[in-house]
């Protein structure tokens, strides 16, 4: 049995109903329906939800039964009411949902569980929240909507499940299973480390991507003519969409604050130290940077990778890319990463391509032998 074909098995029998046709939501759908599961997806939006059914269309079957399993794909703030709405509507499906946070909306799902169970109208509507495990997979783009989800965005990616203490078993294992054939890799955490977590990997590093390219804004044109790959590099999680990012942060106020204040005490330090010349504490500030960069994990959670960057001078033409990529290839050596810098003032573009440290300098000497400008 393939491992598409194993996760699939682990699956409850029956439909995934998918709430939200966003980026995220339409891409759990595509992701699941290339396995054979049957799928639906709902949107309050109408258009959003016409896309998600046309991508859908032909790529695997759908049933319109009540749902075994349910994800819910909303912004950030609908999040509990659109899983509670869930876990009412289908009370024998298990939810899961998408969501980047994950502590607000379970103490807002315990709340509405609670005023549920004190209720005596039967038409209050019982809240299970065993049959509730959360979910986030880390993958995403800066670009949002249907039209730009692909049936592979999770690949290879970490999708943290993030079973409470109610939370049954079963339910947990049908979550598990869910990723697993949307391509991705379990990581189960508790909803507080997951919060700590993305605090620190995701939610500071767009904080600090804003915040730079916010000093962009009015700029001179001749000064933003010198921005180079690294001002690329630092700056292209910014491009997010701010109504949502205000959601993210806001929910997760808390771990983020503790984390501001850490760079705002190294920011006073560099401050401090480029008024006094002390170059000891900036040397000391840059270090810890590149000892922490270096420690980051590389693919599938694994050791971090050694990796050297060879820079090629690309004339702009069609299918030169392509070549430069064959012979790469051809040379035995595999391409980790790759980065375009387009200069509108020449007629060739700068490709920056990151390949294992040990094939770097070998990778650069063969390709100049092959009459490309390359160097480490």
């Amino acid at each position: 049995m393939s491992p598409g074909e194993s996760a699939r098995a682990g699956l409850p029998a029956g439909t995934v109903l998918v709430v939200g046709a966003g980026l995220v939501g339409t891409s759990v759908a595509l992701a699941l329906a290339r396995r054979g599961v049957a799928v639906r997806v709902r949107d309050t939006d109408p258009v959003h939800a016409a896309v998600a059914a046309s991508r859908l269309r032909g790529a695997g079957p759908s049933t319109p039964t009540d749902p075994a399993l349910v994800v819910v794909a909303t912004p950030p703030d609908q999040l509990a009411t659109e899983i509670a709405a869930a876990l009412r509507e289908y009370p024998s499906a298990v939810v899961t949902d998408v969501g980047s946070v994950k502590l607000g909306p379970l103490s807002e799902l315990r709340r509405l569980a609670d005023a549920a169970a004190a209720t005596p109208a039967p038409t209050a509507g019982r809240l299970d929240l065993a049959q509730y495990v959360g979910g986030h997979p880390m993958a995403g783009s800066e670009r949002a909507g249907p039209l730009a989800a692909a049936g592979d965005l999770f690949d290879g990616r970490t999708w943290a499940v993030t079973p409470h203490e109610a939370s049954a078993p079963g339910a947990t294992a049908a979550v598990e299973a869910l990723v697993w054939a949307c391509g991705a890799v379990v990581v189960r955490m508790t909803p507080r480390e997951h919060d700590e977590a993305v605090a620190m990997t995701s939610h500071l590093p767009h904080v600090m991507a804003a915040l730079t390219a916010g000093r962009l804004d009015g700029a001179p044109a001749a000064h933003l003519a010198l921005s180079g790959q690294g001002v690329r590099d630092v700056t292209r999680i910014a491009a997010g969409s701010p109504q949502m990012w205000r959601q993210i942060l806001g929910a997760n106020a808390a771990a983020l604050r503790g984390l501001l204040s850490d760079v705002r005490r190294d920011v006073d330090d560099l401050l401090a130290a480029l008024e006094t010349g002390d170059t000891a504490v900036v040397e000391r500030l840059l270090a810890a940077g590149a000892t922490a960069a270096a420690a980051i994990p590389g693919r599938h959670g694994g050791p971090a990778e050694h990796l050297a960057a060879v820079m090629v001078a690309i004339p702009d033409r069609t299918g030169a890319l392509a070549e430069l990529f064959e012979q790469v290839g051809a040379l035995g050596v595999n391409i980790e990463d790759v980065r375009i810098d387009h200069d509108p003032a020449r007629e060739f573009g700068l490709v920056e391509i990151d390949v294992s440290a040990q094939a770097a300098a070998g990778l650069a000497e063969s390709l100049r032998e092959r009459g490309w400008a390359a160097h480490r």
